[in-house]
């Protein structure tokens, strides 16, 4: 894969404020090239690439991927009908809210039932929406389908991060992940901002995903711009204990939210605590720089993933793998 001539050709659902960014992120890269995305009322498909430019210029003055010119196609089905196009797309990284929490095992569904093969990569970051996705292990694995999951910042580049780092240790006594989010403008990522609300003592994903754009500013209003989020439902402990490291109960995650400033409120950090085989009890941190953003953090790594996850399905595997069972490839 590191010599190769071609570049892989990759698909992003969803164009929100992570699919853009997704955007962003691939616009240099020479190992992959974007040829398909698909937002709620339409998709776009050029097998020689997508103008990266023109593709967000257009969502953002109409809408809708559906109106690029000449690629584009409005849509009521927009995944479904781009699935039934992309039989020679490579891998698309799903960044897509999982809003209902049912949203992205029924996305996944599709794909098996499109009888499209190729790589899946998710960002996803509810326990319950990866445990659907274990439940559909045998037929991803049946259907040609090599899905990596979890592979954003958290769940993903911080649990792989505790995955390596626990090698120290005989034994895991804690892992927790804390994160710090600066958003300059909460609108341009408002799905991620209802799935954290979501995660709120007193909300539910159902109430979250039901909140109007002004009852999101009016919660705001009341917080100062902050969400103070506290021992989520959040997969990097059902990945860590799928992995082998460590009980679910060992793992905690929280973290503050500013969706009025770009500067994070705090340092995003992972810290493992563990016995080592001498009887030595200490802790590894793993803290990631204030100046890169949640798109790079998420992005980077979800490609990285769909790069390994490539490699991994030509060699004939297939079914569901997580983010701290495999190394992402880094994508030049």
């Amino acid at each position: 894969m590191t010599n190769q001539v071609n570049p892989i050709p990759v698909g992003v659902l969803g164009f929100g404020g992570l699919g853009q960014a997704a955007a962003h992120v691939l616009a240099p890269k020479q190992q992959m090239r974007l040829v398909a995305a698909a937002d709620k009322k339409g998709y776009a498909y050029s097998p020689e690439g997508l103008d990266l430019k023109d593709a967000i210029a257009t969502y953002q003055s109409q809408g809708s991927l559906g109106y690029l010119e000449p690629s584009g196609v409005l849509s009521e089905q927009s995944i479904a009908d781009l699935i039934g196009r992309s039989q020679n797309v490579a891998g698309f990284f799903l960044a897509l809210p999982n809003l209902p929490n049912t949203f992205m095992a029924s996305v996944a569904k599709q794909f098996v039932a499109s009888g499209w093969q190729g790589v899946l990569v998710d960002a996803i970051k509810r326990t319950s929406a990866v445990e659907q996705l274990i439940e559909l292990q045998s037929e991803l694995k049946e259907a040609g389908i090599t899905y990596v999951t979890g592979c954003g910042a958290t769940p993903g580049l911080l649990t792989a991060a505790a995955a390596l780092a626990a090698q120290s240790y005989a034994e895991i006594h804690q892992v927790k992940i804390t994160f710090g989010v600066g958003i300059g403008n909460w609108e341009a990522y408002r799905a991620t901002i209802r799935e954290d609300i979501g995660h709120l003592p007193g909300y539910t994903i159902a109430q979250a995903q039901a909140m109007t754009d002004a009852e999101v500013e009016t919660l705001l209003e009341e917080t100062n711009g902050l969400l103070t989020l506290e021992d989520m439902e959040h997969a990097d402990d059902v990945i860590l204990e799928m992995a082998g490291i460590c009980g679910r109960d060992r793992v905690t995650v929280g973290g503050v939210v500013d969706t009025r400033n770009a500067k994070k409120p705090l340092s995003t950090n992972v810290q493992i605590t563990g016995r080592t085989f001498e009887g030595k009890i200490s802790t590894h941190t793993f803290t990631l720089g204030d100046e890169t953003s949640m798109a790079a953090n998420v992005c980077g790594p979800a490609f990285g993933y769909l790069k390994a996850g490539a490699q991994l399905h030509q060699q004939g595997f297939c079914g569901l793998l997580t983010s701290a069972q495999v190394m992402p490839h880094f994508v030049s």
